[in-house]
């Protein structure tokens, strides 16, 4: 991700999801004893898949990989990790550092431990069959570079397992025995300056092994004669026809044997099935097509443009009547395709023009699968109006691509900036035969998922020609279908042409005005990555990983606080801490800084996803096309750059978003004072109101009048400006209220306004920032009168496991109850209840209004306690 500068050191389940996910975390934590017994599986067509491993650091186990690789070598005192386990992660699930997210306790481990090769080994049993062939797969890399030994045998050495995303398979036949077995592999230490492989950049506090090891699954599997990879499916349809469609299937079918075969491969895809023989020389391989033409496709959509149906593929391949091996897939018929528009790229699914509106995606620090937490990362980010995700050179293991299938978010993936994926002019001829290698591998494991949509080659630069060209290559031999585009930023390329998109930043505080504007990050093209930096949770959340003098350290924004990054420019709370006191007034203590600090985060994250909603309808380079807000979530527990935080818990910034990106929705414009309706749905709404009302900060109305508006399909409509009565307290209120045609509340949305403004200095500044000339004046939110409220809820069972509380807020006082944030707790005085869904918070209510909000959460989650609310405000006393 971020934009010229230097690298740093590199030395030192969501509703209708519980049957798709594991009801517990997968491959997170420790393996009790010496590991599962594992036999692997004599059938063809069958996979087994390395379900953990015994690990220990080579300065200990001394020996050769001949000698540890045999199966009576004794691993006693060797450590069990996961099966996806790089070396930090391993030794963290042996307890080894405490909690390393607590504190600065990641600074216990030791980097002069991962300066040297590890051992990873596996026992497992095995019973050969006359006829049956073992192949051993490796389904991402080893990082850095891998030595892989069978039974005393060198299956392959470092010269050949290389990088984090090439995939490798090797006939390892000849190497079992009945009995035991043992499998070991040696991963050699990382270096992300030298190697293609993973770095978190300025992301967060670095892994100290910076992710040595394994992060991704190995595999045995069985074949006959003939073997089957690569099952795929293409879809096309004769746009803007969406009645019928052609599915291309395409499977490779691999002779084994050294002597010619005749195999029939059969399968269905789409409710048709087919068949074909296929003569196969020795050792040959052929890739065998069907082509199925689809009468009345069920066509794949993003969640808010339509439904996600999805199709099941199969290949089997026999030899004289017997199995000799099968795959199997799902697929999704949708197209995507781009064109530029006054230099900007703009995406089209199906035909239809989508506005991106997105996150920036984090692996886990330590590469960790959670398959349940992913599932409710998913959940959060539908439930906020997010409809993609960037994957930037964290292309995530397989579990988040069937959920986005499944649930209709978008996905974009390719290479990281800062690391030695960006200086593809000095790549050596190994170099980019990985970076090659890399992209195919990561494009046929991805290619299936329609919730994929676009492939970029680069992020802050557009790869060098050469290696333009070994990328396209390989993702042309992969069969990729959607958009390629050659980097993040504004870059161009010899056979990409212009990128479309901008990295203009910011990546640190700016006010709601900045993000209406043109210049820079504005709401005009694509931004592949843009935020306000500064993400601070709520106490309960700073609690769990700050110490009490970390925590009131917050309040001095000129010190290095180590949950922000290890970038100088991203260290401290700098001009962000400035702008709350200017515009919010100093804080009193460390409570009031939290407090400010989610009014300062969810107004201009409102402020950002609202520009670029608006600006959807604009044409020609004011058009906006995309926005990727910098960033999603977190890779460790932190203080900046995220939507939600590492515990999935969810504040101003979260809900800020989660206004904005709601599918229909009536907002306000911090330029020029105009509001406007935007809908992301592909239907038009008829008979919509627009009430529009103007509070002093008192409460008494200065304005109340109500608008008939429209809304046409997937996109926005300006419907006049906000009304300017005279003698508005320097501190204001708005209220939205969106009705349809019966009179129902379709949209609420309240803003807190100034008659002083923020203003931008665009002279000054630098690629990260543009400072503020002027700030607004909200300081007198901090002395209004104090609101009561009446809070009654209701908890009812729901599906899969889960249950709902709905929170009724009545404002009974006669001013106004301000920024009130209500919270799920286990029993009176509890823990917080994490993740919960909520449809909305941190609410404000005029005299006499009230509102009911809802949670959603797993009923397990409550630990066997009886749910609480919790609700406070700015100015409303903790109930």
């Amino acid at each position: 991700m971020l934009r010229n500068r230097p690298l740093p050191t590199l030395v030192v389940a969501a509703v209708g999801l519980a049957l798709l996910v594991p009801g517990t975390s997968a491959n997170a934590g420790p393996v009790p004893g010496t590991g599962a017994a594992l036999e692997v599986a004599a059938a063809p067509g069958q996979t087994s898949t390395i379900p953990d491993w015994r690990m220990q650091t080579s300065a200990t186990a001394t020996q050769s990989g001949t000698v540890i690789s045999g199966p009576g070598y004794s691993d006693a005192g060797w450590l069990t990790v996961p099966a996806r386990s790089t070396v930090m992660a391993g030794l963290i699930a042996n307890g080894k550092y405490g909690d390393v997210n607590y504190s600065e306790n990641l600074k216990r481990a030791d980097a002069n431990d991962f300066k040297v090769p590890w051992w990873y080994r596996k026992v497992f049993q095995a019973d050969p069959q006359p006829g049956v062939n073992t192949f051993l797969k490796l389904n991402g890399g080893v990082i850095s570079r891998g030595e892989v030994w069978l039974n005393g045998t060198k299956v392959a050495s470092t010269d050949t397992v290389i990088g984090a995303y090439p995939t490798f398979e090797f006939n390892v036949t000849g190497l079992l025995r009945k009995g035991d077995n043992a499998l070991a592999i040696k991963a050699s230490p990382s270096d992300p300056a030298k190697d293609l492989v993973i770095h978190f950049i300025d992301w967060a506090q670095l892994p100290p092994d910076r992710n040595q090891g394994l992060f991704r699954d190995v595999d045995l599997a069985q074949s006959g004669a003939v073997s089957l990879r690569g099952l795929h499916v293409l879809s096309d349809l004769p746009l803007p026809n969406l009645n019928s469609a052609t599915a291309t299937v395409k499977v490779d079918a691999r002779n084994n044997t050294g002597n010619a075969v005749t195999t029939t491969v059969a399968g269905s895809a789409a409710g048709q099935n087919y068949s074909q023989n296929v003569s196969l020389a020795a050792n040959e391989t052929k890739t065998v097509t069907f082509t199925l033409n689809v009468t009345n496709p069920q066509v794949w959509w993003p969640y808010q443009m339509g439904a996600q149906p999805l199709y099941d593929a199969t290949a089997a391949a026999t030899v004289s009547g017997a199995r000799s091996d099968e795959q199997k897939t799902t697929f999704g018929i949708r197209e995507v395709t781009s064109k530029m528009i006054s230099g900007n790229v703009q995406y089209q699914i199906n035909g239809k023009p989508i506005l991106i509106r997105g996150g920036g995606w984090a692996s886990d620090l330590f590469l960790r699968t959670d398959a349940r937490k992913i599932a409710d990362e998913m959940m959060l980010t539908k439930s906020m109006g997010l409809n993609t995700i960037r994957l930037e050179g964290k292309p995530e293991n397989d579990e988040i691509y069937d959920l986005a299938d499944r649930m209709g978010i978008l996905l974009m993936t390719g290479w990281e900036c800062c690391s030695k994926w960006q200086n593809t002019g000095g790549f050596t001829a190994e170099d980019k035969r990985v970076a090659g290698a890399s992209a195919e591998g990561e494009a046929k494991r991805i290619r299936n998922h329609p919730s994929v949509f676009t492939f970029l080659i680069g992020s802050d630069e557009a790869p060098v020609a050469d290696v333009e060209k070994i990328y396209l290559d390989a993702l042309k031999r992969a069969d990729w279908q959607t958009p390629i585009i050659n980097a993040a930023a504004r870059r161009s390329s010899p056979q990409l042409g212009d990128s479309g998109m901008k990295m203009d930043g910011p990546y640190w505080w700016e006010p709601p005005v900045y993000w209406y504007d043109n210049q820079k990050g504005g709401s005009a093209g694509f931004a592949s990555e843009i935020g306000p930096g500064l993400a601070i949770p709520e106490m309960d959340e700073l609690k769990k990983f700050l110490s009490q003098a970390e925590i009131n350290k917050l309040t001095d924004y000129n010190a290095q606080q180590y949950h922000l990054s290890p970038s100088g420019n991203f260290s401290k709370i700098g001009f962000w801490g400035t702008a709350l006191d200017n515009r919010y007034g100093k804080p009193s203590n460390v409570d009031d800084f939290v407090r400010k600090a989610q009014l300062q985060q969810y107004e201009t994250n409102r402020a950002q996803f609202e520009a670029f909603g608006r600006d959807f309808s604009d044409t020609g380079a004011n058009q906006a096309q995309g926005v990727i807000y910098w960033m999603q979530n977190d890779p460790w527990p932190k203080l900046f750059w995220h939507l939600y935080n590492y515990n999935l818990a969810t504040a101003g910034s979260y809900f800020g978003a989660k206004t904005a990106n709601k599918a229909l929705h009536a907002q306000y414009s911090y330029d020029d004072k105009s509001l406007a309706v935007v809908n992301m749905g592909l239907e038009a709404k008829q008979g919509l109101q627009l009430q529009v009302t103007v509070f002093n900060s008192d409460g008494t109305q200065k304005a109340n009048e109500t608008r008939s508006v429209p809304a046409k399909a997937n996109g926005s409509v300006r419907v006049g400006n906000l009304p300017q009565p005279s003698g508005l307290s320097p501190a204001y209120f708005v209220r939205l209220l969106l009705k349809d045609a019966s009179g129902k509340e379709v949209d609420r949305n309240v803003y807190w306004l100034s008659t002083k403004a923020d203003t931008l200095n665009y002279n000054a500044g630098d690629w990260w920032y543009t400072p503020q000339a002027q700030y607004t004046d909200l300081k007198s939110l901090s002395s209004l009168k104090a609101g009561q409220v009446s809070v009654t809820s209701t908890t009812t069972p729901g599906a899969d496991g889960r249950q709902a509380t709905q929170v009724t807020v009545r404002n009974t006082g006669t001013s106004v109850a301000f920024f009130m944030r209500a919270s799920l707790r286990k029993g009176q005085g509890g823990a917080e209840v994490l993740p919960v869904d909520w449809s909305d918070n941190y609410i404000t209510l005029f005299p006499g209004e009230s509102q009911t909000i809802r949670a959603e959460y797993r009923t397990s989650d409550l630990g066997g306690a009886a749910p609480v609310v919790q609700l406070s405000g700015h100015n409303v006393s903790k109930r």
